[in-house]
């Protein structure tokens, strides 16, 4: 699976799961550890956890053969290493300390457009 659809693939996932704040980043210029970055927000640990399970359970689905997680335990921040795609889930508190988003600045960055219901 090409990158771009596996970023497809986890956005649709997390979007389905009402995650909130996706952002999908293009590091393939700046890093030789992935191609791209996703960040998504979760409201609680439990809806983080969700999250990750569930874009992990979309992305087997496909074919794709996840390489690891981490953080998962506490719930504040889940990382899922898709090789291509680098997947981070957070609560808000924690995405807006850790500031990926700025770390990762001068990179082509995306929101995902999804609507409000």
């Amino acid at each position: 699976m090409q990158s771009e659809q596996l970023v497809q693939v986890v956005i649709a996932a997390l979007e389905d799961m009402k995650a909130t704040d996706i952002t999908s980043i293009d590091v393939r210029d700046k890093t030789s550890i992935t191609d791209f970055m996703v960040i998504a927000s979760g409201s609680s640990s439990r809806h983080v956890k969700s999250l990750a399970d569930t874009v992990l359970e979309k992305v087997k689905a496909q074919g794709v053969k996840p390489i690891g997680s981490e953080g998962l335990d506490s719930g504040e921040w889940g990382l899922l290493d898709l090789g291509n795609v680098v997947v981070h889930v957070m609560q808000p508190a924690t995405r807006q300390f850790y500031d990926l988003e700025r770390l990762w600045q001068g990179a082509e960055q995306s929101r995902a457009q999804h609507a409000d219901e």
